[in-house]
């Protein structure tokens, strides 16, 4: 009888996910066809002070579409003398492009692993100070992991440090060396993540918590970042050794409720 009902819990499962994608529809895509990236969707993300931003370079060798995908390279400097950044990281974003609120976005992606390598989807709000208007991590790969870490962040889980009530974050399995894909559906309601269309865990609304700002991933329109990030704190050490090292991203989708 158990195997019965594991059996019958599973088929359920499966059919209450394809029934929530037959009520979606397909509003925007990329697909990365071509040789080059379409400017009038996207901009190269600039360098900046924060741990995963103090590589990004607009250097073309960290940049390439091929055959349907687009590759991003976290690579050693030796080709730009007068940067002084010791590796150079390339990442993209739909910032003042394109905007997503409610729906369910998903980015299909082979992730390159290094030892420092720190590729990331993630979402944060166009005109809204961090941390107070939010931010989504679709995805998170450190080094040589068979994981993935989603996770939330807002005032209310940094500033004060409520990220335990409810759960900001958890991480699911992925196939190493393949692609997979990563999403997260957004309702006034919960943050949705998925792997693989593997549900990993929900960040829900909590009406009594909406004074402190637990809840603001409705209130205004977030863009989308991907990006090849090497060293930090969390993921450690670049070992230039294991560099270059690259990220296929073979396609994006944003749905949106019939």
């Amino acid at each position: 009888m158990n195997k019965i009902y594991c059996v019958l819990l599973l088929v359920m499962a499966s059919a209450c996910s394809t029934l929530q994608m037959e009520q979606k529809k397909l509003v925007w895509e990329e697909n990365f066809k071509g040789n080059s990236i379409d400017w009038s969707r996207w901009s190269k993300i600039r360098r900046g002070g924060a741990e995963w931003q103090r590589h990004m370079s607009d250097f073309d060798s960290c940049y390439a579409v091929r055959n349907g995908k687009l590759i991003l390279r976290g690579i050693r400097n030796r080709s730009l003398p007068n940067d002084t950044a010791p590796y150079l990281t390339g990442g993209i974003s739909t910032r003042g492009k394109v905007d997503f609120r409610e729906g369910r976005i998903e980015v299909k992606a082979r992730l390159g692993e290094a030892r420092g390598a720190w590729p990331a989807f993630w979402m944060l709000p166009e005109n809204e100070p961090w941390p107070d208007g939010g931010e989504i991590d679709i995805m998170e790969h450190l080094n040589h992991d068979s994981i993935a870490y989603q996770t939330v962040h807002s005032r209310y889980t940094y500033t004060l440090h409520h990220g335990d009530k409810p759960k900001q974050g958890s991480t699911g399995p992925i196939n190493r060396g393949k692609y997979n894909v990563y999403a997260v559906e957004i309702t006034k309601d919960s943050l949705s993540f998925y792997i693989n269309d593997r549900h990993t865990f929900s960040y829900p609304r909590v009406p009594e918590k909406a004074g402190e700002g637990q809840y603001v991933f409705t209130d205004h329109p977030f863009y989308l970042l991907l990006d090849m990030q090497l060293g930090g704190n969390w993921v450690g050490k670049v070992h230039a050794e294991d560099l270059p090292v690259e990220m296929h991203i073979k396609w994006v989708r944003y749905y949106r409720k019939n």
